[in-house]
């Protein structure tokens, strides 16, 4: 049997963009209604020449915090193209337009603009681009916690009162979006806003967590289980199918059905998750010894959401909550202790390659203690290294280091926006 290898998707994908873009190009509208297109062919010799009376472009952003704020970072030249300070331990999650980034502060969620677009108009090319800065945006909070996307909508969980608040990203350009909460017991919770309107909450309070529920668009509830002890953390797969971990596996919502799947372990806690449309397969983390203060798995779990088999994966390394991600068609990375970007074939748990990228590390024993981070956009894996104070980029198909850069602090959290 001959083995497809995903470069050819790759290049079919970029195909594809392109010609997306040179269709949108040919069929913008002028200014008399007509398209651009229409226009030139009616046009005469002398206004041929007549350029676009406005382009954009994307311009993809990387956001590192450090202690005393954040870094914006060209993702492409990964230089730093802006700076806010900002105290504390800060969290980053992109907002869901491509553009903001929502920031878990110590007094509520702030808004930060990457400033990941620009514009040039007519003739003369005035060329202008969003400077990257935080915004007056806020959304209040005691204690801010899960920010999660899903189908055009953006939900806020605050763990200090259990508020739910949601809203559509596509409108924080305009300042801050007309939002819609829901109340829940206060607890370290986390919330999924489906595509039908309806709602899935972790269910809890300030001294245990058990299990999710889920509510229809009127919230009205329609299915429950609180077969999840410790529930915590959340992913989506392909066919909006929503995970959450469990100290003893994970509990399953899919078709309106929740299913439970068991670990092999009595203790086998899934705890983060990471997943991707693109595949069934939900790549999280495996802890089983329940006493430890600061386990160091060497596994990863690989969860089929449609079968329910739990695959177990030794990668013979360690690694930290901030090791996991996903691949452009939803190949399962994890970022080793021992310096190295393990890719995975979710299908099969299959390593189909490791690459080498920093000096092995150890994981700190406090968790807010800066360690390497990865964060995948497309085809690239972006590694911290605070060691060094370095990020690098990673073409995780070609297996190779394709840019370096100097930070001018400590890297911590990262996240980015395409633009």
């Amino acid at each position: 049997m001959i083995r497809i290898e995903p470069i050819p998707r790759r290049l079919t994908l970029a195909a594809s963009v392109a010609t997306c873009a040179a269709l949108l190009a040919g069929c913008s509208s002028a200014d008399d209604g007509t398209t651009t297109a229409t226009a030139a062919a009616a046009a005469s010799p002398e206004s041929t020449s007549a350029k676009p009376a406005q382009t954009r472009s994307a311009t993809p952003r990387l956001a590192v915090t450090y202690d005393g704020g954040i870094l914006v970072l060209d993702a492409e030249s990964l230089s730093v193209v802006g700076e806010s300070e900002l105290a504390g331990f800060n969290r980053l999650n992109p907002a869901g337009d491509e553009r903001h980034v929502i920031v878990s502060t110590e007094n509520g969620f702030r808004v930060l603009d990457t400033g990941a677009w620009s514009e040039a108009h007519g003739d003369h090319a005035h060329h202008y681009t969003a400077a990257p800065a935080l915004t007056d945006v806020t959304f209040a909070a005691d204690k801010p916690g899960h920010v999660v996307r899903h189908a055009g909508r953006t939900v806020l969980f605050d763990d200090g009162t259990g508020r739910v608040e949601s809203f559509d990203p596509e409108t924080l350009a305009d300042g801050k979006p007309q939002t819609s909460s829901f109340t829940t017991p206060a607890h370290h919770g986390v919330a999924v806003e489906l595509a039908d309107g309806g709602l899935i909450t972790t269910l809890g309070d300030d001294k245990t967590r058990t299990g999710i529920v889920v509510y229809d668009a009127a919230r009205t509830e329609i299915a429950r289980s609180e077969q999840c002890p410790g529930v915590h953390g959340e992913a989506v797969a392909a066919d909006e199918t929503v995970v959450f971990g469990c100290q003893d596996g994970l509990l399953i919502y899919r078709n309106g059905a929740i299913t439970k799947v068991t670990s092999p372990d009595p203790y086998g806690r899934i705890g983060n998750q990471a997943g991707s449309e693109e595949s069934s397969v939900v790549l999280g983390d495996y802890k089983t010894d329940p006493g430890a203060d600061l386990e160091r798995p060497q596994r990863v779990s690989l969860t089929n959401t449609v079968t329910g088999e739990l695959r177990l994966v030794d990668l013979g390394t360690s690694y930290t909550f901030r090791s996991l991600g996903r691949g452009a068609f939803g190949e399962a990375l994890v970022l080793g202790t021992d310096g190295a970007l393990h890719v995975l074939d979710p299908a099969s748990g299959t390593v189909v390659r490791t690459v080498p990228v920093l000096e092995p590390w150890t994981e700190p024993q406090e968790w807010q203690t800066a360690r390497p981070a990865l964060f995948v956009q497309g085809f690239t894996a972006y590694v911290t290294d605070p060691s060094t104070d370095r990020i690098l980029a990673v073409d995780y198909e070609k297996g190779q280091i394709t840019t370096t850069a100097d930070l001018p602090h400590t890297p911590d959290e990262m996240t980015g926006v395409r633009g």
